[in-house]
């Protein structure tokens, strides 16, 4: 639940999800002409994430276009449970390491017109999808979750985490401009047009925030949609504070420091 004032009020509840209808499988497999034609791919990195998948994939409209489910080289049952749940899934296997190696991978490998990311452990809500995709239908190039927007809020994330965004956040303002109000949450669509414009080459945690600066370095149209970051359903966060926020810092001070320039579309 969420207050007044965009944060989060209470804890989220969610209940597991069953395989799907044959229909809905036979909706997303057919192309059909949603949105004009234009298709749209979801890409979900994952590593041993088996117990969260059933609260995530299920729930992505069916409409899409394709899900692609990049797997770290996962030790559980996260490639077969996809499956399970979602049979036209294409698996993509990482022979590299990292988040960011992962959503670079699935980018490459996308055949939609716009691109969606999104978590596999639960803490983005493939409901919001719409309003992605929506964003860009309207005119974006780039749309941009934000747990800090009207609307908004999380239930995820400490206030030591807080104020580290906000000083990022402040710091890429001052030196890139734009108006973002979140630096450091992974929740964005875009058209498949423009991801070699962004030249995109991290590889941890810290891919999201060279997506955000280096989409304003090459004036992309971007907006700014409300989203709502829930826990993982299980498990542990990979996501290590202070040696994945020190990667982040020294991604700021790398593109302050060094020229850039976007590749046309």
């Amino acid at each position: 639940m969420i207050g007044q004032d965009g944060q989060a009020v209470g804890t989220v509840e969610r209940a597991a999800v069953t395989v799907p209808a044959q229909q809905d499988i036979d909706a997303r497999k057919s192309d059909g002409n949603w949105f004009g034609g234009v298709k749209v791919s979801v890409v979900v990195p994952a590593l041993n994430e088996a117990e969260n998948l059933p609260y995530v994939l299920p729930r992505i409209p069916t409409w899409v276009h394709e899900v692609i489910l990049v797997d770290g080289r996962s030790t559980d049952d996260t490639v077969s449970v996809a499956r399970k749940l979602m049979p036209e899934i294409r698996i993509v296997e990482q022979v590299g390491k990292g988040k960011g190696d992962a959503l670079r991978l699935g980018f490459e490998s996308a055949k939609g017109d716009i691109i969606v990311m999104l978590d596999a452990d639960g803490s983005t809500d493939p409901d919001e999808i719409p309003a992605f995709v929506g964003t860009l239908l309207a005119g974006a190039d780039f749309a941009k979750g934000s747990r800090f927007n009207q609307g908004a809020g999380t239930s995820d994330m400490p206030l030591h985490r807080r104020l580290g965004n906000w000083v990022f956040v402040s710091v890429v303002r001052a030196l890139f401009g734009g108006r973002y109000s979140d630096l450091c949450y992974g929740y964005n669509a875009f058209w498949s047009r423009v991801v070699p414009r962004l030249q995109l080459n991290a590889d941890g945690f810290e891919i999201e925030t060279l997506m955000n600066i280096r989409a304003l370095r090459a004036d992309l149209r971007i907006a700014e949609v409300a989203s709502f970051e829930a826990p993982r359903v299980f498990g542990e966060g990979r996501l290590q504070t202070w040696p994945d926020g020190w990667r982040v810092a020294k991604t700021i001070w790398r593109e302050w420091r060094k020229p850039f320039r976007p590749a046309d579309l």
